[in-house]
């Protein structure tokens, strides 16, 4: 377990951006592929997006393929999700995640080793 503090939640109107930052506190994030989860009330958590840094490749949900991008800067150990075009359905508290492997990216909660604490995002409409 690698302890992650997330910020950048809050309220936005729909069509605007936020965005979401996780911070490691050791090195991380060039270990393991990394990714960012959601959960809406009622719901169960669901993968977001991941990113593995071996080949800088990017894996996306369908339902947030070209509104989302995850990025990250190693030197920093922190770990971003630029979201534009949000909709009253992204409503969610957003959690960041460390995977399992360096190769496979953590689109699955069995495939997260450490998770952030979560951070709300509202969106209305």
């Amino acid at each position: 377990q690698v302890p992650l503090v997330e910020s950048g939640g809050g309220l936005v109107q729909a069509g605007g951006s936020l965005r979401l930052s996780c911070a490691a506190s050791e090195r991380t994030f060039s270990d393991y592929a990394v990714g960012w989860f959601r959960q809406a009330p009622g719901k169960e958590r669901e993968f977001v997006a991941a990113a593995r840094w071996i080949d800088t490749g990017t894996y996306y949900a369908d339902s947030v393929k070209g509104r989302f991008t995850i990025s990250g800067d190693n030197a920093k150990n922190t770990v971003y999700l630029q979201m534009d075009s949000l909709k009253p359905e992204d409503t969610a508290v957003y959690y960041c995640a460390v995977g399992t492997s360096k190769i496979l990216f953590p689109v699955s909660t069995s495939r997260v080793g450490s998770w952030g604490q979560g951070t709300q995002v509202t969106v209305s409409s």
